[in-house]
């Protein structure tokens, strides 16, 4: 049974859910940079019984600096139904190497079992599901170790549409933890991106036979060094090819635009998301690539710091943006806070997709020389379906940072599990739209990837109105979330058509079909 602990449409059931570990960022009297960058998390059913699991990222001593001492594993969570889950770590073999920050989750070899990269400080990590519980780290004989940048975020993606998923590595800046700046006049804080250099992303090609080619230089990726935070798939310019927006951390987002062939061409100030309204590069967090307002273009949210707004871009179509956050009302509601994980779900199951932010400042001592708060609670941002939102708090304040979406317990509604540092996990069962229909849409590729990952799927209820959504796992801060296309319905309970166009190019069409299930297709 799950324990509600508030009357929310969000409602904090983490007590007595078995989510114990806490989140542990190694923290120093030095105030290290990558203490104050953790915290990913993953949902994903990494052993096929039809329940999320809990995979989480977690810090560790200092790289560099301790040899000793305690150390802070990761941890993955089996769910057990009913609200529960036991820590199957050391049997699954995912404790981890290193200092690590991200998550990936996606099935790269099309075994059906969903694969875990994890990003962090200067290593990265790959694991292969070898489908009995347990996971073998493949990192060296898969070729994607050495790179000593530190990367934050990765993402699974099929760039050049082969049925094999490619890895998109998002890096930050280059630090030496030997040469650490000291910062802050009152009180020591973690220093500001502007004193540390910037570092290209990293992006990898599946050979299709377990190995990956680092394809960063031919690509055109490597040319755009920036200060990488969050990742996220879409096609932003309607071309059926995917393409990758970066944000970066308080030098222009980058819009990586695939024009085929395995080339990329950096389009943020063009597409006009490098910069803000104002003309301002933010300190650009978490990002979700999603079509919020229902008229079958991918449009983004975007996280970033107090006094900056979360910008909420609408896609006005030929890879063109226009930027919503003060028309929308979330400039208002997002003004105050800091935000890292970053979510566009339709959590009342209106028919409209609703905005979600992991709040928290990114000092853990900001009450020591501002009026600000460093832990915050986390923003729900409700879409109106006029183009407003309205925000309301969830939860207790907490040092949040990632943010992973899906239906933890099968009820059709979508849940959230966000990480707190110095705490446990928080996880959030949504107990919103309470008799209102829904329909989930799980893939399995057959010449397409096995996942389904990055075809978009098209909804039409009964009075002609559509819906867009893509399957990805590649969502927020350092986290990956559940690979399945959730649309509320509203009052129908049931749609007139369903289409899914895959990633191969094959176009599958349904008729009517009756809403609150998950609904199986496989690639024809």
């Amino acid at each position: 049974m799950w324990m509600v602990l508030v009357l929310a449409s969000l409602v904090d059931v983490s007590a007595g859910s078995g989510l114990t570990a806490k989140l542990e960022n190694g923290v120093t009297p030095e105030k290290h940079l990558p203490e104050t960058m953790v915290g990913g998390v993953a949902l994903l059913d990494y052993d096929r019984d039809g329940k999320l699991d809990v995979f989480l990222a977690n810090g560790a001593p200092q790289p560099s600096l301790r040899k000793d001492g305690p150390r802070y594993w990761n941890r993955l969570y089996r769910n057990t139904g009913g609200g529960k889950f036991v820590d199957v770590t050391e049997r699954a073999g995912l404790q981890g190497v290193g200092f690590d920050v991200g998550a990936a989750a996606g099935d790269f070899d099309n075994d059906g079992f969903p694969d875990l990269f994890v990003a962090g400080v200067r290593n990265n990590t790959l694991y292969r599901n070898r489908g009995d519980g347990t996971f073998a780290e493949v990192t060296a004989r898969a070729g994607l170790r050495g790179t000593g940048k530190w990367a934050v975020a990765g993402g699974w993606f099929d760039m050049d549409a082969d049925g094999d998923l490619d890895l998109f590595v998002v890096n930050y800046v280059q630090w030496d933890p030997a040469r650490e700046l000291a910062c802050g006049e009152k009180v020591r804080t973690y220093c500001h991106p502007k004193h540390y250099a910037p570092e290209p992303n990293t992006l990898y090609r599946n050979n299709g036979d377990g190995t990956f080619t680092d394809v960063s230089a031919e690509s055109g990726i490597a040319a755009h060094a920036g200060k990488g935070m969050g990742l996220a798939f879409g096609d932003a310019d309607g071309d059926g090819r995917l393409d990758v927006l970066v944000t970066n951390d308080t030098v222009p987002n980058s819009l990586f635009r695939n024009e085929g062939g395995g080339r990329f061409r950096e389009m943020g100030g063009p597409a006009g998301v490098a910069f803000n309204d104002d003309g301002r590069a933010l300190s650009a967090m978490g990002v979700d690539f999603r079509d919020w307002d229902n008229d079958g273009r991918e449009d983004l949210f975007i996280t970033a710091l107090t006094n900056e707004t979360f910008p909420l871009f609408r896609n006005a179509g030929q890879g063109q943006f226009s930027d919503r956050t003060y028309a929308s009302q979330v400039a208002r509601a997002t003004l105050p806070l800091s935000g890292w994980s970053a979510g566009i779900f339709d959590f009342d199951n209106d028919g409209w997709k609703d905005l979600f932010a992991a709040c928290a400042d990114v000092q853990d001592n900001t009450e020591a020389y501002s009026e600000r708060r460093s832990r915050q609670a986390n923003l729900l941002l409700r879409n109106g379906g006029d183009g407003r939102f309205a925000g309301e708090a969830v939860g207790r304040a907490a040092m949040h940072r990632g943010a992973a979406f899906g239906d933890v317990d099968g009820d059709g509604r979508v849940d959230v599990v966000v990480t707190r540092i110095g705490e446990a996990p928080l996880l959030l069962k949504n107990s919103g739209g309470a008799g209102r229909h829904w329909l989930g849409v799980r893939l399995r590729g057959t010449r397409s990837n096995r996942e389904g990952i990055g075809a978009v799927v098209t909804v039409t209820d009964g009075k002609e109105r559509r819906q867009w959504n893509r399957v990805t796992t590649a969502v927020g801060y350092a986290s990956a979330s559940e690979a399945v296309a959730h649309f509320g319905l509203g009052a129908e309970g049931e749609v007139s058509a369903v289409e899914v166009r895959w990633p191969s190019g094959v176009v599958q069409r349904l008729g009517a079909t009756r809403g609150d299930r998950y609904l199986e297709l496989v690639e024809p």
